[in-house]
């Protein structure tokens, strides 16, 4: 099982990111999929997840009406799209795989920095 995240990288404050993920190494349609950030010093904060139907939800309250989750089950991959991005959103982001299961599948991640 492999997750492998890109898409991270400098952007201004008000900015937009896509962050993407590559799955491989499982049926990908037969999983929820998620996001989730930590900062340096910070916990691990779950921003949404998606079904494979594409329902999905956004848990991070700071996120809603900003990010979006989707995924395409014919790349195996699964996106996230991030606009007005603030300051307060540098992190790193980590793809996952959800199964309610300890120990979840997640990628190596990928650093966002808002600043100016």
């Amino acid at each position: 099982v492999q997750l492998v995240e890109s898409g991270g990288g400098l952007v201004q404050p008000g900015g937009s990111l896509r962050l993407s993920c590559a799955a491989s190494g499982f049926t990908f349609d037969r999983f929820i999929m998620g996001w989730y950030r930590q900062a340096p010093g910070k916990g691990r904060e779950m921003i949404a997840s998606i079904k494979s139907d594409g329902t999905n939800v956004v848990y991070l309250d700071s996120a809603k009406g900003r990010f979006i989750i989707a995924r395409d089950n014919a790349k195996n991959a699964v996106y996230l799209q991030m606009n007005s991005l603030k300051p307060e959103d540098t992190a790193v982001y980590y793809c996952t795989r959800i199964t309610g299961l300890p120990n979840e599948v997640s990628g190596q991640g990928t650093q966002v920095t808002v600043s100016s």
